[in-house]
């Protein structure tokens, strides 16, 4: 399995990915052109983020998409896990921790400072991945949040 950057032509199995992701985690209403665009420019437009994807001979079996904010406090730049997923075959074979490696490590040579994630408060599985990576709740603060649309 190859871990890489996405390019344009991953965009329509991603979207399909991203579909499965949603489902899976009861987000919603999925709306598949917006979606789209969304991943587009993600893969086409370096300064907003980005997107790295398993690949298994031209097919995609996981992905992560991460977008980016520059932060005072913290000194620099900044990056957002916004998404990683796996599809069900290819779970606890190391696929999640090869995308996320390959993540951190590009994030490194670009200079980013930090990087962060939601988390689901009942997605116990996804908090012992990212715990055994390092990756703690931050102490003294909680995540708000509020729709502009």
């Amino acid at each position: 399995m190859a871990i890489r950057r996405a390019a344009p032509p991953d965009v329509p199995q991603l979207l399909t990915l991203v579909r499965r992701y949603w489902e899976f985690e009861g987000i919603g209403p999925f709306e598949a052109l917006r979606t789209e665009l969304v991943l587009e420019g993600l893969v086409t437009q370096d300064a907003r983020g980005a997107i790295w994807v398993a690949d298994e001979a031209g097919r995609l079996e996981g992905y992560l998409i991460l977008v980016f904010v520059v932060s005072v406090e913290h000194g620099g730049l900044m990056a957002e896990i916004d998404e990683l997923y796996v599809c069900e075959g290819q779970r606890k074979r190391g696929t999640g921790g090869a995308l996320l490696s390959a993540c951190e490590a590009q994030l490194r040579e670009r200079g980013c400072v930090r990087l962060q994630l939601q988390l689901g408060l009942t997605n116990e599985a996804a908090r012992g991945f990212y715990t055994r990576r390092g990756f703690a709740a931050r102490s003294g603060y909680t995540l708000l949040d509020k729709p502009l649309r």
